[in-house]
């Protein structure tokens, strides 16, 4: 199966992986959400090559994650997170925590502290309906509405 044929799979993890499944994209969106808009900005602090940035950015404005405007000076564009964009920032969060629990072996390089009392931003995995804390061992996948109409598209098709 081809890379972009992921993107028709009936899976809620796979679909966004072909968004946002390299180290770029990741990268690209630290950075925007440290504030960064410009293009030149983006290449400066990553050091990406300006054609794979330009293919990044295209990817993330493409599919509703960012959005290009013109800058207040009106001089050049600009890219700002979206709302579906700001919704990935527990996601970098999640990746964050792990980094430091597995791979940050002289404790964390960043603190990442919540503005108001100074304690630090973490990600926990919990039941929408009890509020219970979970791991993978508390989860069951079951089948939902999307696999179900694929499933019966598939039989008819």
């Amino acid at each position: 199966m081809r890379y972009e044929e992921l993107a028709d799979l009936p899976c809620s993890i796979t679909r966004p992986l072909v968004v946002l499944g390299d180290r770029w994209t990741f990268l690209v969106l630290k950075e925007a959400f440290a504030g960064v808009r410009r293009f030149n900005a983006f290449q400066n602090n990553l050091g990406i090559p300006r054609s794979r940035l330009q293919d990044r950015l295209g990817r993330l404005v493409e599919h509703g994650i960012l959005v290009r405007q013109q800058a207040a000076d009106g001089e050049h564009g600009e890219y700002r997170l979206s709302r579906k964009g700001h919704d990935l920032y527990p996601i970098l969060m999640a990746v964050k925590d792990w980094g430091d629990t597995h791979m940050a072996p002289d404790g964390p390089p960043v603190h990442y502290r919540h503005r108001d009392c100074t304690g630090e931003a973490r990600v926990t995995l919990a039941c929408d309906c009890c509020g219970e804390a979970m791991t993978a061992h508390d989860v069951v996948p079951e089948a939902g509405p999307g696999l179900l109409v694929h499933a019966e598209a598939a039989t008819r098709g």
